[in-house]
């Protein structure tokens, strides 16, 4: 089963933690992490692994490869003196945006490439890994201490792609009239959800951002204070019956509850609905990576952009939550919720018999009102992985908490993803906030027919 060896991605969970010897068990943890992002690809055929259905999406194989050449051009050509690439090619063709690491190949193409064959990016990354357990387990101490915290960036840049493989391929297979399905889902019993509540923060200064032991990236530092107003935030994630509400009461014909440049993406884009919603019989289905289902009123609503959040908030008399809001709010919380290691990839009901914060962690990316800036102290670090996220920090929205496709070793209470705000094909979602002087803000409405269309 999936869920049994998406477990072994425990032993990334020391990459966090090995502070006293982070080069502890360090080709362990690699090998882990690589067999991860395979064992995502094995239910694929190999004509699923080469497939492009937009620019946003990229073919299965090429993840594949990318997350290789990863480690050829930032670890292996720097610290392996007589290595020789596997291909003089691979690195065009496999280079994603890292521009001082060379020239490279249309990212709205990369479904265009039949050669290397996905046998041959297999050949590939056994090649690199081959590499790669040689020098982690021969390695002087010198070397490999350099070389460590490239190599733990690479394991959780591994991560990230092995999340890509799976929204990418949903894609894939929802724009399929087949809609097929990548792995059948586990049985979840829908239960309602609680009613929503304003859990209140009190005004303060707060320290903002990671700090101390533990990996992170630069994105997430320096940590630094910030002055936070009083505010609520919403005890759980918005589902999909009261979305249902806001589109049976015309919030996509209202332009008053829009920004300007996303009314501009209704009218261009006819929206009218959530991403991958279609309607059957007078009911509202939706694809899944399970294959097509029943839209569950009770479940969190996901692939919504940043405009349709931000409208869903504004008719709620609402809004959506700073990033420094969310990362106060999560405090001391455990990092618990459903995650990718369940192996069903799709958001749950979160249940009317919780209290307090319920589902921050897991089921979907939950979109902020900040936008994706530098952290006061910032510096990019040198070099080509000084691309990784600095030069991204214009016209993008800050997400937390991680979806139902992430790994639960991967995210953390600082970790910051960002999106451009028409971004939908990710797990996304939203939470509410207010201010507490807020007096237009009403009980979120639910579609009494939940689950009807209109």
């Amino acid at each position: 089963m999936l869920t049994e060896t998406y477990d072994t991605r425990a032993n990334v969970r020391a990459s966090r933690n090995a502070v006293e010897d982070p080069v502890e068990d360090l080709a362990g943890r690699y090998r882990a992490a690589r067999r991860c992002t395979e064992l995502l690809a094995e239910p694929l055929a190999v004509e699923d692994c080469v497939v492009q259905t937009m620019e946003d999406v990229s073919p299965t194989k090429w993840h594949l490869a990318h997350t290789s050449w990863f480690f050829e051009a930032f670890v292996l050509q720097r610290f392996c003196s007589n290595y020789a690439p596997f291909h003089a090619e691979y690195s065009y063709l496999f280079n994603s945006y890292y521009v001082q690491a060379g020239e490279r190949h249309c990212r709205d193409r990369r479904g265009y490439i039949s050669r290397p064959t996905v046998r041959d990016v297999m050949d590939y990354r056994d090649h690199v890994d081959e590499r790669m357990q040689a020098f982690l387990t021969s390695a002087g101490t010198e070397a490999l201490s350099e070389a460590a915290p490239i190599v733990e960036i690479g394991m959780h840049h591994e991560q990230q792609h092995q999340e890509l493989i799976l929204t990418d391929i949903k894609h894939v297979f929802a724009v399929n009239p087949l809609r097929p399905a990548y792995r059948a889902r586990s049985s979840v019993r829908s239960e309602p959800a609680g009613p929503l509540e304003w859990m209140a923060f009190e005004a303060g200064v707060y320290e903002i951002g990671h700090g101390g032991a533990g990996f992170a990236y630069d994105n997430e530092k320096p940590r630094h204070k910030y002055y936070l107003h009083p505010f609520l935030l919403g005890s759980r994630p918005v589902t999909n019956s009261e979305y249902m509400a806001f589109m049976d009461d015309g919030g996509y014909e209202r332009p008053e509850l829009w920004l300007s440049m996303g009314w501009a993406e209704v009218e261009e884009r006819a929206w009218s609905e959530p991403f991958y919603w279609e309607p059957r019989d007078g009911t509202w289905w939706t694809y899944t990576l399970g294959g097509m289902k029943e839209v569950d009123p009770n479940e969190p609503v996901v692939h919504v952009n940043y405009f349709e959040a931000d409208a869903f908030a504004r008719w709620a008399g609402a809004r959506l939550p700073t990033e420094e809001e969310w990362e106060i709010a999560a405090g001391e919380l455990p990092v618990d919720g459903h995650f990718a290691e369940e192996g069903d990839f799709h958001p749950r009901p979160s249940g009317s018999g919780k209290t307090g914060l319920v589902q921050l962690y897991g089921d979907v990316w939950e979109w902020t009102q900040s936008q994706y800036s530098p952290y006061p102290g910032y510096a990019a670090p040198e070099g080509a992985l000084g691309e990784y996220n600095g030069k991204f920090m214009c016209n993008q929205f800050v997400l937390r908490g991680g979806s139902c496709a992430t790994s639960r070793t991967h995210i953390r209470r600082t970790y910051r993803n960002f999106f451009p705000p028409e971004a939908a094909w990710q797990f996304t979602g939203f939470r509410l906030a207010r201010d507490p002087d807020s007096s237009d803000v009403h009980p979120l409405r639910t579609n009494p027919r939940a689950g009807t269309r209109g």
